[in-house]
């Protein structure tokens, strides 16, 4: 393991660059390191992702030198465990709505005293190699280490979530809050405007202030990220604009 590359850049001044995937191609994390990215992270919700995807990715991306982070599917432990077990460095959950899923949510993604992660086997915790341990100081040593570059982000996505901020907020361990636009525009009653109805405008910029007022972040402090399928979409949807009327060649 190595330190978080999104915290080292952060620690820069800047924001990380992130290439988002929903889906599996452990050569678009080699495309992404020679573009000069920081870190790659993955959609485990809506994404298409198992655990073996995701520990061959990990695997390419720490070998390029990226961090890698998800959204993972729920806030059940053992399911986040097997994300942090292949080496991802931070947990964006989805669909958080009160403070006790907070509390599950950090208690799965720390070690104790802070949180409660099971230590596993996998090169989330250097494949149990007494040597490797050894050079962060043996497994108290790794196990603060591993706290120390985790990034742990709730998103709020919901009319509940939104009444619980607060309390969601006051959880320790917890760096950010997420938005969830399309669902929260959903839940307040405005379905399909997740961007340009004043109620969900006031609703961002409230969840956003209160959240610095607690002193934590919003998750798009931390990096700039580009969705491989945006990019995709984009660069396929120009060139055929501009080959699309080229006209066929006489012989």
């Amino acid at each position: 393991m190595f330190p978080n590359t999104i915290l080292a850049k952060n620690q820069q001044g800047k924001k990380a660059l992130s290439l988002g995937l929903a889906f599996p191609d452990t050569h678009l994390v080699e495309y992404a390191a020679r573009a000069g990215f920081d870190a790659v992270n993955l959609d485990g919700e809506h994404g298409a992702f198992n655990p073996t995807d995701v520990d061959r990715i990990v695997h390419v991306a720490h070998a390029h030198g990226l961090s890698v982070t998800a959204r993972v599917p729920h806030i059940r432990a053992d399911e986040i465990n097997r994300w942090l077990d292949r080496g991802v460095q931070g947990i964006m959950a989805p669909h958080i709505e009160t403070a006790d899923q907070t509390r599950a949510l950090v208690d799965a993604c720390y070690f104790a005293p802070l949180g409660q992660r099971s230590w596993g086997g996998g090169r989330g915790t250097e494949f149990n190699d007494e040597a490797a341990l050894a050079s962060y100081g043996g497994r108290p040593g790794f196990r603060q280490f591993a706290d120390d570059n985790m990034l742990v982000f709730a998103q709020i996505e919901s009319q509940l979530g939104y009444d619980n901020l607060d309390a969601i907020l006051a959880i320790k361990g917890l760096d950010a809050i997420a938005f969830g636009p399309n669902d929260l525009a959903a839940s307040l009653g405005f379905p399909g405007a997740p961007a340009d109805h004043p109620e969900v405008v006031r609703v961002h910029a409230d969840i956003e202030a209160r959240t610095r007022a607690a002193g934590k972040r919003i998750s798009l402090d931390y990096a700039a990220q580009a969705n491989m399928s945006d990019l995709l979409i984009d660069a396929t949807r120009a060139f055929a604009a501009t080959h699309a009327d080229e006209p066929f060649p006489p012989a």
